[in-house]
């Protein structure tokens, strides 16, 4: 974590709406999550991209009880990310609910109704390709989320890069396609981030996704910092 320049990383997503970090898990340890796809019993569910028109491929919800490194990525990151958080929900005159306990804020989702894991391990296959979205599953939304390659682009795999598009008004989108490094976190919003306009700041709204996998198999894990319904 500490070789992650953050108030660089902050610039980035002031600008683009997502950034990188520096390496946080070993080639080993890559291979070793991208493994646990094939340990059913560590997912509370399954879900078929192409069956419910979300694009093509397959990602597993992990339960609540998550293997530790993914545990621990996620705590770490948490009190990070926090402060830009909280500079967004500021300049954009929202709410800044976040507490800076992890676990604390995670209870007040439950209390919500959201009392579900939003942990991901997705797979994509040749073809395979992930449609714009938002990961947003009720009124509690931590405004940033982190995705790590757990494959060597361009060596297990071609394509399939991380997708951002920016919806801009009164004029057309604009779209940034990022390769996931493999260990490298990617830092994005999940569904807007302050933009300065002549009269302050206004919000710009994101979506992310995959574009098409051309060839090869890639293995990318999801961490999202609120809970779903």
């Amino acid at each position: 974590m500490d070789a992650t320049n953050w108030s660089a990383l902050a610039e980035d997503l002031d600008l683009y709406g997502s950034a990188p970090t520096a390496q946080l898990l070993t080639p080993a340890e890559c291979r070793d999550l991208a493994a646990l796809y094939e340990k059913p019993e560590l997912f509370r569910t399954t879900v078929d991209m192409a069956r419910h028109r979300f694009g093509s491929g397959e990602y597993r919800y992990f339960t609540h009880d998550l293997p530790a490194p993914i545990a621990a990525l996620r705590a770490a990151l948490y009190p990070r990310l926090l402060p830009i958080a909280r500079d967004w929900a500021a300049r954009l005159d929202r709410p800044s609910p976040w507490p800076d306990d992890l676990d604390e804020w995670l209870a007040r989702c439950h209390a919500a109704g959201q009392d579900r894991s939003a942990q991901i391990l997705l797979r994509y296959g040749e073809g395979d390709w992930n449609a714009l979205h938002r990961d947003v599953f009720g009124e509690l939304v931590f405004p940033l989320q982190v995705v790590i390659g757990l494959d060597e682009y361009g060596t297990d795999y071609t394509g399939g890069e991380f997708l951002m598009v920016e919806q801009r008004p009164r004029a057309q989108s604009r779209a940034t396609a990022t390769p996931l490094q493999q260990g490298h976190g990617l830092v994005f919003t999940t569904r807007d981030r302050p933009v300065r306009t002549k009269r302050g700041w206004s919000s710009g709204p994101m979506r992310h996704g995959v574009s098409t996998v051309r060839s090869g198999r890639r293995h990318a894990l999801g961490l999202v910092f609120h809970d779903a319904t």
